[in-house]
């Protein structure tokens, strides 16, 4: 089969690599879609210490079942399914207190195995979710980002008729403010320094749009400010626009290694909630059950891929170009 491999810090090329056999536990998934992500690029860049190497890397993975390992009664072959990457190892302290995310031996599809970069990838049965008839091939790639913004809504407080900033209109920003507006938002404020990206938050999910929170007519704050973006001036900016008695939510993946400053005596003076929301945790099911029921995302999907193109859809990706950028190993490169 053909794939992406990640031999070392950008040493990455599309090569033919033996096709996956499904070992016990297993079934073999032919990938129809597979998005590009910050984490990819980070295992690109050789920033995660935790990716194996060399390695085929794609964690946002939707297809359909080929084949069955050892003692695998499902899903059946011809199955259309989107895949949860995320293994916990079911033993350590945070799994058995049913804190899978935060697994000690935490593990994952395209991260520590390969992954959805490939015409074939070989993945964990029980990670295998059935689709619905219906879905959209745009929707299906969308489900494990879909997931992670789920789980960052089940960290906050539910109480509706609040207002909510978001700082970052890519991909997970926009997903974070359509889930927030299905929850029963008042108003969504985005920020963002990409006008084209403010612009079709503007149409997509957002009330009103800037390029700094300062132009926003918020005296007292915001109830809810998230972080959808990881950099340092857009933690420390928002902190300081969480109204009293408010919610900060750090949902974007920060350099591990940068630390923010911020006001002890202001979290505690104003009463400030920080939450982080770390991957997906029992939210995979119920972000495919927001899509089946309505939720429409398909527009998020901008690029679509074939693997010979590759370096253009990372290069895409690392200049901000559109949104959602997907990998059809299936296809020839498409816009």
């Amino acid at each position: 089969m053909r794939a992406v491999l990640v031999s070392g810090p950008g040493q990455v090329a599309v090569t033919e690599q033996p096709d996956p056999t499904p070992g016990p536990g297993e079934v073999v998934v032919e990938v129809t879609s597979c998005g590009v992500c910050g984490t990819d690029m980070h295992i690109l860049d050789g920033e995660l210490p935790s990716a194996a190497s060399p390695l085929v890397p794609g964690h946002e993975l939707t297809g359909r079942v080929v084949a069955l390992g050892p003692d695998v009664t499902g899903p059946k072959p011809g199955t259309r399914v989107a895949v949860d990457p995320n293994i916990p190892c079911g033993a350590c302290h945070y799994c058995r207190i049913g804190r899978g995310n935060l697994c000690d031996d935490y593990r994952a599809v395209g991260v520590t195995r390969p992954g959805g970069f490939a015409e074939y990838v070989a993945v964990p049965a029980r990670c295998a979710y059935v689709l619905p008839e219906g879905l959209s091939d745009a929707a299906a790639g969308l489900v494990e980002p879909l997931s992670c913004a789920v789980h960052g809504l089940n960290r906050l407080p539910r109480r509706p008729g609040e207002h909510h900033l978001i700082y970052g209109a890519g991909t997970m920003g926009l997903m974070m403010a359509a889930v927030v507006r299905q929850a029963g938002a008042a108003s969504v404020s985005m920020v963002d320094l990409n006008r084209d990206r403010l612009d079709f938050a503007k149409t997509f999910a957002a009330d009103q749009v800037a390029a700094d929170a300062a132009e926003f007519d918020r005296p007292h704050g915001f109830e809810v400010v998230i972080d959808a973006t990881g950099a340092l001036p857009a933690v420390e900016d928002g902190l300081g626009r969480v109204r009293k008695g408010g919610t900060f939510l750090q949902f974007g993946v920060s350099d591990p290694a940068r630390k923010a400053a911020f006001s002890p005596y202001d979290v505690y003076n104003r009463e400030i909630d920080i939450i982080g929301s770390m991957a997906v945790h029992n939210s995979f099911q119920p972000a495919i059950d927001l899509l089946a029921a309505g939720l429409d995302l398909d527009a998020l999907v901008s690029h679509v891929y074939g693997l010979d193109a590759f370096d253009t859809a990372v290069a895409d990706f690392r200049a901000g170009t559109g949104r959602k950028i997907h990998i059809a190993p299936g296809t020839e490169a498409h816009v």
